[in-house]
């Protein structure tokens, strides 16, 4: 794969043992020289284009290391990613923006990468195995470079730093019986046990300055810088330096403290001193904690931009539950309105069941007694019976029958009507409707029915092509007196069950 680099990427050739964070300047993943074979396409970074270290993926699809893709946020506005523009120059989406907010840990690509064979890489180590254990190993490598512990300023393979303090480091010479001063070169012929060194080290700091100063104004007296001398003084001081930057010095010094203590040129050495090693050293630890508090700073900015984005998100998350509530009532009013619908039609279908296409419709009443007492009550004055039709696409009708009586028959008879419906055939018919209704309420036991015929009347409103759902009710307000209804002589009226029949027949 062609290597594209961005402004400022870090080459290929980067070194292996470290390792970056989304605070480094210059961010990117694991070289690809770590692999024991080639990584498939799917494991490189669109930024770096190595090993994904900590993968993000995008809206877009493409991964990028996280260090990459903080390091892009960061270092430019609006960053589109460029994987989609060299797919797609022309066309630039939202995308195709990255944003660290919108991105989200690809667990599944991690973890293949984790798993993925590596080797060591540092010259003369064959260690191998996966990426997950290759920090844990450099951490040990016994090839890796690494500087001295006794602060002498060299580097040496770890396995060697051993060898190194016991026979090389100018900060750590010891001898097989006794330890000697670290300070024995410059003057001072101090012998003992570990502990006594450190302890006399520790109590002799007046003495060993003086030592230092001594040598270092022999060392000036001494210098020519165009004589062979030269070499041998620098390495010399280069040695002194690193003692010196090996004491511990206390808190606060007083020049007082060690008065025989040589003066140069109208200023005390011990300030002169400080001057030319602890002053710097100050300044470069200052210098260290201003990175400290730089770092810490945007931090805290990219934690208050994230504190912001999550309120944002917030606030759209919150309108996406309102939106979805409206949604919901909006749903369950649909639902709503849906259930009416079928109740309707399940009703309708059930009087399509019972209706009858021959103009004769036997109606059964049941609970008369509940439904008279209803009735007189006035809670329900009327009933109707299902609708039925002359033909099959003849004239809709139906019956009304009023308990208590209804006009004239108000209170002492029973009053049954006959009501035309609009049907849907009304446009096919003729009007008005001109009919003979029989009314006859069946005899439940020897057959002495109650029959009542008339005639319509065309110039009646009753008779007319229906405007509105029903017309009028026309027929007989006088059906059958309620004595009559409760007398033993008839049964009418069977186990509280009353049977109406009505037939229609052409008078044309």
């Amino acid at each position: 794969m062609a290597e594209r680099r961005s402004s400022g990427s870090r080459p290929a050739s980067a070194d292996v043992s470290s390792f970056p964070d989304a605070a480094n300047e210059v961010p990117s993943g694991y070289p690809l020289s770590l692999c024991l074979a080639a990584p498939e396409p799917k494991y490189l970074c669109s930024h770096c284009e190595r090993v994904l270290r900590t993968a993000l993926q995008t809206l877009c699809g493409h991964r990028y290391c996280k260090a990459c893709l903080a390091w892009l946020v960061r270092n430019h506005k609006n960053p589109v990613c460029q994987s989609c523009k060299e797919e797609d120059p022309d066309n630039v989406d939202e995308e195709m923006l990255l944003s660290i907010e919108k991105a989200f840990s690809d667990a599944a690509i991690n973890k293949e990468i984790s798993e993925l064979s590596v080797h060591c890489v540092v010259p003369g180590c064959t260690w191998t195995g996966i990426m997950e254990a290759l920090e844990g190993h450099q951490s040990t490598c016994e090839y890796t470079q690494i500087p001295c512990h006794a602060g002498c300023g060299q580097e040496v393979m770890r396995k060697k730093l051993a060898e190194h303090l016991r026979q090389e480091c100018t900060l750590s010479a010891t001898s097989t019986d006794k330890d000697i001063c670290r300070f024995s070169r410059i003057g001072c012929s101090f012998k003992g046990s570990r502990k006594e060194r450190q302890e006399h080290e520790k109590n002799t700091l007046g003495t060993h300055l003086v030592l230092l100063l001594q040598h270092a104004r022999q060392l000036k007296g001494n210098l020519d810088p165009a004589g062979s001398g030269a070499d041998s003084c620098f390495k010399a001081a280069k040695a002194l330096n690193g003692i010196f930057l090996s004491l511990q010095l206390p808190p606060a010094l007083d020049v007082n403290s060690f008065p025989g203590l040589p003066l140069y040129e109208g200023e005390s050495s011990w300030q002169a001193l400080l001057r030319g090693r602890v002053v710097p050293l100050l300044d470069s630890k200052l210098r260290v904690f201003e990175n400290i508090v730089s770092v810490l700073s945007k931090e805290m900015d990219a934690s208050r931009q994230k504190i912001a984005a999550f309120r944002g998100q917030r606030g759209l998350d919150q309108d996406t539950i309102r939106g979805l509530e409206l949604k919901i009532a909006d749903l369950q009013r649909c639902l709503a309105q849906k259930e009416v619908a079928l109740s309707r039609l399940q009703q309708k279908l059930l009087l399509s069941a019972e209706a009858t296409y021959n103009g004769i419709f036997l109606w059964k009443i049941t609970d008369v007694h509940q439904k008279c007492y209803e009735a007189v009550s006035g809670k329900v004055c009327s009933l109707q019976s299902p609708a039925f039709y002359t033909a099959r696409y003849g004239y809709k009708l139906c019956m009304r029958l009023y308990l208590n009586g209804e006009g004239r028959g108000k209170g002492t008879h029973m009053s049954l009507f006959l009501v035309l419906l609009r049907g849907e055939y009304d446009t096919l018919l003729q009007w008005p409707f001109a009919y003979k209704i029989t009314f006859v309420l069946l005899d439940q036991n020897n057959g002495d029915h109650l029959t009542n015929t008339f005639l319509t009347d065309p110039s009646s409103a009753s008779s007319q092509r229906p405007v509105t759902d029903m017309n009028e009710a026309s027929g007989c307000a006088r059906f059958l007196s309620l004595a009559k209804l409760q007398s033993l002589k008839y049964t009418y009226l069977k186990d509280g069950t009353l049977f109406l029949k009505c037939i229609a027949e052409s008078s044309l």
